[in-house]
């Protein structure tokens, strides 16, 4: 039983099960501040556009609640799913933009360009224009 407790300690202590466990907390955080912003600023946005009250009115009720019939009412949610694809695509592009930036800092540095071969120096080009001048070219 100790032998499997070791295991599990060294387990869990992994820098990658650490780090991995870190992005999960950092990741629910994220996912309420994206929800915040969704549901207090972009869905109000989205109903002032299309002139709504707020998103439920973007829903499209298929069938009414029918009380004496005990049946409820049939919805398409578009505002919710609106909602959800927009919460998606932030929580992506961050993602993608924390992944770009962790990649370019663990990109090896550019090595510096190799000097250019060195020409002659301004002494000796005077000095062939000097010969062919002397030889009448």
């Amino acid at each position: 039983m100790k032998k499997m407790a070791k295991e599990f300690k060294e387990f869990v202590m992994r820098g990658n099960v650490v780090d991995m466990a870190i992005g999960v907390v950092i990741g629910a955080a994220f996912g309420a501040i994206t929800t915040a912003l969704v549901g207090s600023v972009i869905t109000p946005l989205l109903a002032w556009i299309f002139g709504a009250p707020n998103t439920d009115a973007l829903n499209i009720t298929l069938r009414a609640a029918d009380e004496a019939a005990g049946t409820e009412a049939l919805v398409l949610g578009l505002g919710t799913f609106v909602g959800a694809i927009v919460n998606f695509i932030l929580i992506a592009l961050v993602l993608f933009l924390v992944v770009k930036g962790i990649n370019k800092m663990k990109r090896p540095p550019e090595p510096a360009p190799e000097p250019a071969p060195a020409g002659p120096t301004t002494e000796e080009l005077l000095g062939e224009i000097r010969d062919l001048l002397k030889e009448g070219k």
